[in-house]
């Protein structure tokens, strides 16, 4: 829990305090940490050595003294100028979590920040007050400045909350609360807008999104395989004991308890049939390739959830380090191999719900029986492929460009908050994705019968046939995708085997 000083919180934890918002609390230890960190700045803001965003002006005019008379002004005009961001806004549970991970990194007692500030940030996080965040204007280097702005406006009264689906006034919402705007002390306002947590937040989502459909992903794999008949000797342990990826092994084994006992696949056990295309022989490989990217990305948000990312840290009574911990640089380059793993799932996965369109091994073209008079699943997959296809263009990897900002003091910037806005763009399309070749597949599976399938694959078509119907004939598809995209969502073909 965030009360146990020192704890690690995993993205499991974010997820947990998500739904459990008051067990978000501070133990004794952490608030003698945060006072004496408070203390320290203030004792800074007096002095006549100049700290960074403390007696000074920030970015390019770091130079520029600043009064411990001014202090307030610089802090709550930090939050003013900052607050420049574009677009649309963020969907609310990104501003929740980026909150959260705010309120830990200022607790860990390094950047010089009130108690009663972090108490009103919980506050805001336990009753559902959330701020509302335009999704564009950060570059990701000093940390995501405008977006971090614009989340703590409301603390000094300004700016919009969420309340339900409408965008309301800070004012109102604090006057419902009996809350008044605080008053920043030095460093506050500098704290609450240096950090990595717009990037952060969208790499958690990102994680418990793909972590799912990647689960999905071979399922699906495992019901076109079925349906295509394909070979389950590709994912004998014994080969891939050979080539000891974690992420591949986890794919192999996956599928191959997918598919045990079935008697479809027994069924053509002894066939002339010499290999599959890539599509099938090689998931393993391709799957598990984007579950190691997917790894690599959730170790390092681990650290992340857990590091403080503003600017300066505060170490002693008279010891500062004005550094450069909110850079974006270390999430950025993981999250955009990211968007090119679950591309590349999209991609694979297009490939195999057209191999099922082929009329091979038994199927009919197009996975209907009267094919020319009706198109059946034709153009699903012209559906497929141009998410496909612009899941390509989204994996441009954001972080490969860098534009000087601030006057050439911020000259190198990760564009990390553009890598994970992308993200999750491809991710959204990757679901529908997944959600026609399931389409495919079950069609696929109505023609191998009389034969039986594995349990969780029986599991599987039952709950997709409950809700939508084998295709006769020519209907509007468009409500079957919306259909299975609301199955996913809900997660209703959760069967996948522990592995």
């Amino acid at each position: 829990m965030l009360s146990i000083e020192n704890s690690n919180l995993s993205v499991d934890d974010i997820y947990f305090f998500l739904e459990n918002p008051h067990a978000v609390k501070l133990n004794s230890l952490l608030r003698k940490k945060i006072i004496l960190s408070y203390e320290r700045s203030q004792k800074i803001a007096k002095n006549t050595k100049p700290v960074y965003g403390i007696n000074t002006g920030v970015g390019p005019l770091c130079t520029k003294r600043i009064t411990s008379k001014e202090t307030k002004s610089l802090q709550r005009n930090l939050l003013l100028s900052h607050s420049v961001g574009v677009g649309d806004p963020i969907n609310p549970e990104l501003a929740r979590i980026m909150l959260l991970c705010k309120i830990k990194s200022l607790s860990m007692g390094f950047s010089g920040v009130s108690i009663e500030l972090i108490e009103r940030l919980i506050y805001f996080f336990q009753n559902n007050l959330t701020p509302h965040v335009p999704e564009k204007g950060s570059v990701g280097a000093s940390g995501d400045l405008a977006p971090l702005a614009h989340l703590f406006l409301p603390v000094i009264g300004e700016g919009f909350f969420w309340d339900g689906e409408e965008k309301v006034e800070s004012k109102t919402i604090l006057k419902k609360h009996k809350l008044k705007p605080l008053d920043l002390n030095a460093k506050e306002g500098l704290a609450l807008i240096n950090g990595t947590q717009f990037i952060l937040a969208h790499a958690i989502k990102a994680i418990s999104k793909l972590e799912y459909i990647m689960d999905l992903a071979d399922l699906a794999s495992a019901m076109s395989l079925e349906g295509f008949q394909g070979s389950l000797a590709p994912f004998r342990k014994e080969l891939h004991e050979l080539r000891p990826y974690k992420g591949i092994i986890k794919v192999a084994n996956r599928i191959s308890s997918l598919l045990k006992d079935s008697e479809n696949s027994n069924s053509h056990i002894d066939c002339d049939r010499v290999q599959d295309p890539y599509s099938i022989r090689c998931t393993p490989q391709v799957h598990g390739a984007s579950r190691n990217a997917l790894y690599h990305l959730k170790e390092l948000v681990d650290i992340e959830i857990n590091s403080v990312t503003d600017n300066p840290i505060i170490l002693g009574d008279n010891s500062t380090i004005s550094g450069g911990n909110f850079h974006g640089q270390p999430l950025a380059l993981a999250i955009d191999y990211l968007k090119i793993a679950a591309s590349e799932i999209g991609n694979i996965s297009d490939r195999r719900s057209y191999l099922l369109l082929e009329g091979l091994h038994g199927l009919p073209p197009m996975l209907i029986k009267n094919a020319g008079l009706n198109s059946g699943f034709m153009i699903t997959q012209y559906t497929t492929a141009a998410l496909v296809s612009e899941n390509k263009s989204l994996c441009f990897p954001s972080s490969a460009d860098s534009i000087p900002t601030g006057m050439g003091q911020e000259d190198h910037v990760s564009m990390g908050s553009i890598s994970g806005r992308m993200c999750l763009e491809v991710i959204g399309n990757l679901e529908k994705i997944i959600a026609i070749e399931l389409l495919h597949a079950a069609q696929a599976l109505e023609f191998r019968r009389p034969n039986k399938f594995s349990d969780p694959i029986e599991i599987t078509f039952s709950r997709i046939r409950k809700n939508i119907k084998k295709l006769e004939e020519d209907r509007t598809l468009s409500k079957d995708i919306e259909e299975m995209i609301n199955l996913i969502e809900n997660q209703d073909l959760n069967v996948f085997p522990e592995l």
